[in-house]
């Protein structure tokens, strides 16, 4: 039987700044952030949309919490150097 996937990913917001999370099911996430009923972070409006830009797949729950957690707690600059060496380049800031 096979496992539920797990994912970590990263939005990039309308105001250039980046938000980390975990789901089971990347699409609903997504449609649930940019209607403004995801994490408090992305509800403001000056936040979406929010666009996908990465993310990881995880046999379980736990490693992408853990992911989650790592990308969450470092700053601004470390995020976009571990982006990068994931070939996610921001080249410039989202326009809605």
């Amino acid at each position: 039987m096979a496992t539920k996937p797990y994912y970590f990913y990263v939005l990039l917001c309308a105001d250039n700044t980046l938000y980390g999370g975990f789901t089971d099911d990347l699409e609903r996430r997504l449609a649930t952030h940019n209607a403004g009923k995801g994490a408090k972070y992305t509800r403001p409006r000056k936040r979406r949309p929010l666009k996908m830009i990465y993310h990881e797949t995880f046999d379980n729950k736990s490693a992408a919490l853990k992911a989650e957690y790592a990308f969450k707690h470092q700053p601004r600059t470390a995020k976009l150097q571990y982006l990068a060496a994931h070939d996610v380049k921001i080249l410039q800031p989202f326009h809605k």
